[in-house]
């Protein structure tokens, strides 16, 4: 299927029953030359992964999809392209669920305090392959984290056409972020993620944790975190809770 992203360029959207990963199936195929804009969509995925080395659940009814960027030389810092990813898919999803969701840092979208997505970026040269999960017809119950779906709320839409929504809305940021800069990244989403001033609680990768407010983004997407004592501490990656 080929979608038009409005900036001129053609994407084009393959779908499979099932695979293990579409991020590693993209990874390889832009080992093997495959361009930007290729989008891949599973019925069923049974070996996604999430953010921190996490697992992504399977579910049918669910979208599991990645797509392809090639990193220009002029192009912003390659790990911003997690905010790109963030905003185009709040927008996508508020098609459907006005007012519903919203960004966690850095990328997880949240509805009432429950995660209904995650999205995974990896880099192989100059591809960056970027995953997206979101949770339509089901959810897992963890123990270590709320989860919720859209269905859970109400909202009923399929894979297809979240995916149609989100690759036109995906291509359109790119521009944006390429052509333009991150201010106007970053404005988008910091206007759909909690507000500043919220207090936070991080889970550090080495396994200790920072509390304070939230003190929005650094000028590289980095998570500002201000302490009792006013100081701020720049937060490059952690898990995120209220």
């Amino acid at each position: 299927m080929v979608a038009d992203g409005g900036t001129g360029a053609v994407l084009t959207i393959r779908v499979v029953g099932e695979t293990g990963s579409t991020n590693a199936d993209l990874l390889a195929a832009a080992a093997n030359g495959a361009e930007e804009g290729v989008w891949l969509r599973a019925e069923r995925q049974t070996a996604g992964r999430g953010r921190l080395g996490r697992a992504w659940s399977d579910g049918r009814g669910n979208l599991f999809a990645s797509t392809i960027v090639r990193l220009q030389p002029h192009d912003p810092a390659a790990h911003t392209l997690t905010l790109v990813a963030a905003v185009a898919l709040v927008e996508a999803v508020s098609v459907f669920a006005r007012g519903m969701v919203t960004i966690k840092w850095p990328n997880d979208l949240m509805i009432s305090g429950a995660k209904v997505s995650g999205i995974l970026l990896e880099r192989s040269r100059d591809a960056v392959v970027i995953g997206f999960g979101v949770n339509l017809a089901s959810h897992p119950v963890l123990a270590d984290r709320p989860t919720t779906s859209l269905s859970a709320h109400g909202v009923f839409v399929g894979p297809a056409v979240l995916l149609a929504e989100l690759a036109e809305r995906f291509a359109a940021w790119l521009a944006i972020w390429r052509q333009v800069g991150l201010a106007d990244v970053h404005a988008a989403w910091e206007g759909q993620a909690h507000p500043v001033g919220s207090p936070l609680r991080v889970r550090l990768p080495d396994g200790g944790e920072r509390s304070g407010r939230f003190g929005g983004l650094d000028a590289d997407g980095a998570l500002r975190l201000i302490g009792d004592d006013g100081r701020c501490v720049t937060v490059h990656a952690g898990d995120v809770s209220a």
